[in-house]
């Protein structure tokens, strides 16, 4: 059965990439904040490109504040998106959606560590969750100033300086904070991987 999948209107410049990466996998993903649509998706995806506070005040302009908290089905969050998905972050002192324990802080300045973190990395997967299948030592793609230490709930870390949450899970809400939509082939398996569960 082919899912059914959404992409949240957090008003991310990334939509049309991600919406590009789905078709390549032969899956639509339309963009939405119809709560009945949501509702009957079978896998919904929160992107976000740019700053934290604009895209909370995205969803909130869009309705999806309250909603979101109420999604059952698989949820993903991508870059900027996944930081929502925190109780808070330092980007703007933003208060977030408060789905996964923390805060999401700046990335420190060290010397040699330029910031923003933009590039390739590889991560280092510590779960066998589904959504990790395939992708250990996996060279992906990054461009953030911020970002969630690694914690309990994160499934895959990596080091830009110090080691930072790459892909996070609690329950049906997960994160992805690189840009699976411009990481080639692991970020196709990444996708695939969530499509699948």
């Amino acid at each position: 059965m082919n899912p059914r999948l959404v992409l949240l209107d957090s008003g991310g410049s990334n939509l049309g990439s991600v919406q590009a990466a789905f078709a390549r996998l032969g899956i639509e993903a339309p963009v939405t904040s119809d709560a009945n649509k949501i509702r009957n998706a079978s896998h919904v995806i929160l992107p976000g490109v740019g700053a934290a506070g604009v895209s909370m005040n995205r969803l909130y302009a869009n309705g999806l504040i309250d909603l979101i908290p109420t999604i059952q089905q698989p949820l993903l969050g991508i870059c900027v998106g996944m930081q929502l998905l925190f109780e808070s972050s330092d980007e703007g002192d933003t208060e977030c959606l408060g789905l996964i324990p923390g805060r999401v802080k700046k990335l420190p300045a060290q010397p040699g560590v330029r910031i923003p973190h933009m590039g390739w990395n590889n991560l280092m997967v510590s779960t066998t969750r589904s959504l990790c299948d395939g992708l250990q030592n996996s060279g992906v793609y990054f461009v953030h100033s911020y970002a969630a230490d690694v914690s309990e709930f994160t499934l895959a870390q990596t080091r830009h300086g110090n080691a930072f949450s790459a892909i996070v899970q609690k329950g049906n809400v997960m994160g992805a904070q690189f840009h699976p939509e411009r990481s080639g082939v692991a970020g196709a398996r990444l996708l695939k991987n969530f499509l699948a569960l």
